[in-house]
């Protein structure tokens, strides 16, 4: 998924739209370590989610498949990218399909490709945000809270898995080397963006050997 680009040059009820974290920006961005300890956390609101649901190797989901441009992941933590959109593993016949913010979502013609089979296909957009935690540090932070084995033998980048950070359910997704993805509830996300600021927060103090 590609880094997005938001402006305020929305009109009509996106206009009127405010990010879960909105209120933290300043604290998210001046939060940023840099140096070979350096680690930093920012929000990418508004992105598209959908919620898929279908019986896989069926008829409706080879369409689904053809809609997607890709296979849809058959093993947990496996991630399927197509064109601007990811499609996510979350369970045996669940998927969660992520793009950029502003892309149009799909749900029209993935309603089309279930030809009334059995599934459902359902824009939760607003229900998650995303905060993208990245550096070199940004493991060290995550295994401050996460139950995970984030040892990059373990959980390669491409990889995404549910789990929880802190006491927050999470969609952790690591998309680079030194770069992870986090889905928690929007109601949940002040709490863990202030969690990953404090866990930041020793990267900027000299380390004690």
């Amino acid at each position: 998924m590609a880094e997005p680009t938001v402006t305020d040059t929305a009109t009509g009820p996106a206009a009127l739209r405010r990010s879960p974290l909105a209120h933290l920006a300043d604290r998210l961005r001046d939060a940023t370590v840099t140096g070979p300890r350096g680690v930093s956390v920012s929000e990418w609101p508004y992105t598209t989610m959908l919620s898929l649901r279908v019986e896989p190797d069926s008829f409706a989901a080879a369409r689904i498949e053809k809609c997607l441009g890709a296979a849809l992941p058959a093993r947990c933590g496996e991630t399927s990218p197509a064109g601007p959109r990811t499609t996510l593993w979350l369970g045996p016949d669940e998927w969660l399909v992520v793009a950029p913010p502003g892309t149009a979502p799909i749900t029209a013609e993935l309603h089309e490709a279930l030809a009334g089979e059995p599934g459902s296909v359902v824009d939760v957009s607003a229900n998650r945000t995303v905060l993208e935690l990245r550096g070199p540090a940004a493991r060290e932070v995550l295994e401050k809270g996460c139950p995970l084995d984030l040892h990059p033998r373990v959980f390669t980048p491409g990889e995404a898995l549910a789990t929880q950070l802190g006491p927050v359910p999470v969609i952790l997704w690591r998309t680079a080397e030194d770069t992870y993805r986090l889905l928690p509830r929007s109601s949940f996300a002040d709490y863990l963006a202030r969690w990953l600021i404090d866990a930041m927060s020793e990267y900027a103090r000299p380390e004690v050997t």
